[in-house]
């Protein structure tokens, strides 16, 4: 009896304490429930928050670059300005060069004219302008002028007072162009005596052994020549010298020392256009050699 008694009262207490361990476990599952919403709650804020973060470096990175842009198309800009400026100062700085070089010839061409008129003044100065006879009691009295019976000097006659060098030049290039040789040759040699120091004295050398070889005096034409090499040795006109020399010593028969002065322009001058001639020209000596030995 009192076994029953006992089960009958222990069931409810069971049951109670089941009620009661459910009821706390469900309240326990509920606070974690709670708290695992507020977690939620709290990480979905943060990344809101990070989102408005993103957005806000975002407009910034994007504002940074269009500065950026902006900047870089200024110093474009100036670049291409300051280009262009510097080109133009470039181009007047050429200009002026160009102006200065103009003014420094003319400056030079006139102070030779300069020279050469002083020069020209000086030796009419010299040379006296009338003759007189003197009586015996010393009294000047006027005469007839006496005249040599001598040759006249084979020098050409001395350049007109106030002629200027290129003045000179321009006649004496005249008579050459048109064949009067003899009067070139009397020209350049003027210039050359009168102008000792001018640009073109060592071209006018030269002409006058191109005078003497179209003039088929052949023995003068290579001196000329050679005083062209000898005298004026930076002159442009050195490897013409030297090959128009071997054809005159060629037209004189004298090969072996014509080959000499080709062989001298080819070695010495190997780029200019002379030495392309003088190859031929020894070519065609070989050759000729070559059939008188057959």
């Amino acid at each position: 009896m009192s076994v029953v008694m006992t089960n009958r009262l222990l069931r409810p207490l069971a049951a109670l304490v089941l009620w009661l361990s459910f009821t706390s476990s469900a309240a326990a599952a509920n606070k974690e429930h709670q708290q695992l919403m507020a977690d939620i709650r709290m990480l979905q804020e943060q990344a809101q928050l990070l989102q408005n973060m993103l957005g806000t470096l975002t407009d910034t990175l994007k504002a940074v670059n269009a500065r950026l842009d902006q900047q870089a198309d200024a110093n474009r800009k100036a670049f291409a300005d300051q280009k262009l400026l510097i080109d133009n100062l470039t181009k007047d700085l050429g200009v002026v060069r160009e102006k200065v070089d103009d003014n420094n010839v003319r400056v030079g061409s006139l102070s030779q004219e300069v020279d050469a008129l002083r020069q020209l003044v000086q030796q009419a100065l010299a040379r006296p302008s009338t003759t007189s006879q003197i009586d015996p009691g010393g009294v000047t009295a006027p005469g007839p002028v006496q005249t040599s019976s001598a040759a006249p000097p084979a020098n050409p006659p001395p350049t007109a007072i106030g002629t200027s060098p290129t003045k000179a030049w321009e006649q004496a290039y005249g008579d050459y162009a048109a064949g009067l040789y003899d009067l070139a040759i009397d020209g350049f040699t003027a210039f050359i005596r009168d102008f000792p120091k001018h640009d073109q004295a060592d071209d006018a050398q030269f002409l006058i052994g191109r005078s003497y070889l179209q003039d088929a005096k052949n023995d003068k034409a290579v001196e000329a020549f050679d005083k062209v090499i000898r005298m004026y040795p930076t002159s442009n006109s050195i490897p013409d010298a030297y090959y128009l020399k071997g054809v005159a010593l060629r037209n004189l028969r004298q090969n072996d020392r014509a080959r000499e002065a080709w062989n001298a322009v080819v070695k010495g001058y190997p780029d200019s256009a002379a030495a392309s001639l003088a190859k031929q020209a020894l070519g065609n000596s070989e050759a000729l050699t070559g059939t008188t030995k057959k």
